[in-house]
Order: C-alpha cells, then structure tokens, then sequence
C-alpha cells in the first residue's frame, strides 16, 4: 500500500504502547499497521472537522450571526420554545 516510507523513532508511554500492540494483535498486522491507520484517520477527522466549522462559519455570516453567544442564544430559545 505504501511504496515510499520512511522510518521515524516515536517516544510513547509504556502503558498506551502495551494498548497499541494489544490492539495491534487484535485487529492489524503489526504496530505499525495500526499507527499508520490510526494517524491517517486522525488527519482525515481533522480535515472533516475543519470542513463542518468553515461550513457552520459561512452559514452564521450569511445569517448575521456574530459571536458563539449568539448562537448559544438561538439554540436556547429553539429548545425552550416547544
């Protein structure tokens, strides 16, 4: 799957990596199966998350909405309204 890698030496608590390599064995090949999966979601999560905010951004600009307050306000009153 990866043609070009590369080695790189990662500093970790002994007890998260005793949590890797238990989930490694569980579900992957090997530690580094699982690092790289996990990263690679980690990176695209991210970039989703980015994607909602600059969304959810464009939205209250178009709908003159100016601060997080206000927008606490508006989903107050919408669920107190019912």
């Amino acid at each position: 799957m990866y043609m070009n890698t590369q080695t790189i030496n990662l500093v970790l608590p002994r007890e998260l990596l005793m949590l890797a390599d238990k989930r490694a064995k569980k579900e992957f090949s090997n530690r580094s199966e699982l690092l790289r999966i996990a990263l690679l979601r980690y990176l695209r999560d991210l970039d989703e998350w980015e994607d909602i905010f600059s969304y959810g951004k464009k939205i209250g600009k178009n709908a003159g909405i100016k601060s997080e307050a206000e927008v606490d306000k508006i989903v107050y009153d919408f669920r107190h309204s019912r």
